[in-house]
């Protein structure tokens, strides 16, 4: 079987989400070695969104930049992770499209005081679910596709790939939307193997939004939103289990 299926026959169950988070805290954290971003969080830079390629290595470096700077106050509270998540990578995710995006072929049956309360419950869910895999930490070398001509392009690929030593490498893409009315690009999804994190969220919670309705689901990430961030373990590799046990609950 093809490394290709195996994903994609993996990403059927409900460990799905799991195993992206840990692609996604590998990926993220590598991006800050592999683009050597200098910056500072303090001093507001902001990243460049005209150019879909430099904004994904930006966001990295700024988010974790920060994120070295606050870490022995993180430690002594972990829910300091949600705002920086909030503060410095959530303003370049367009969490309103990939909101939609999960409600799907429901959208219609939904009413817009629905989807009004849904999409910021929806942001903070996110803000939560990256929060807590940041937890994990891991040195994977990161290698970035070479940048293409966006020009004329609403949707772009930013290719990688991350090294997995002894192990299959893995092809990560994030893709970027341009805002029609800004001209400025944002992430929406990350696909894994040809595997988007987006479709496997549409997956999940489609049927409860079919059965029970689109508040039932509002109210469900909001409760998962509340959750602390937990530092499960020092042991990286017990770190790695606790945290991914905490999603699988989540």
């Amino acid at each position: 079987m093809s490394k290709k299926r195996k994903v994609m026959s993996f990403f059927s169950t409900s460990m799905a989400t799991n195993k992206l988070a840990q692609w996604i805290s590998r990926l993220t954290v590598s991006l800050v070695i592999a683009t050597s971003v200098n910056v500072s969080w303090a001093n507001e830079l902001l990243a460049d969104q005209s150019n879909p390629y430099h904004m994904i290595k930006e966001v990295a470096g700024i988010t974790f930049k920060r994120f070295a700077d606050e870490q022995q106050a993180i430690q002594a509270n972990p829910n300091l992770l949600k705002n920086i998540v909030r503060e410095e990578l959530m303003p370049y995710v367009n969490y309103k499209y990939s909101a939609f995006k999960v409600i799907g072929k429901h959208l219609k049956k939904t009413t817009d005081a629905e989807r009004r309360a849904f999409v910021p419950v929806f942001k903070e869910y996110l803000v939560t679910s990256y929060a807590q895999v940041f937890t994990l930490y891991d040195n994977q070398e990161v290698e970035f596709a070479p940048a293409r001509d966006f020009s004329g392009k609403k949707i772009v690929a930013v290719n990688t790939i991350v090294v997995m030593p002894g192990r299959d490498n893995i092809d990560v893409s994030f893709k970027v939307r341009k805002n029609k009315k800004t001209q400025k690009w944002a992430a929406y999804d990350m696909v894994a193997e040809g595997v988007s994190l987006l479709d496997s969220k549409q997956a999940e919670l489609g049927s409860i939004i079919r059965q029970k309705g689109l508040p039932y689901v509002t109210q469900m990430l909001k409760k998962k939103s509340e959750r602390d961030i937990v530092f499960k373990n020092s042991n990286k590799s017990t770190a790695a289990k606790s945290s991914v046990d905490a999603l699988k609950k989540g």
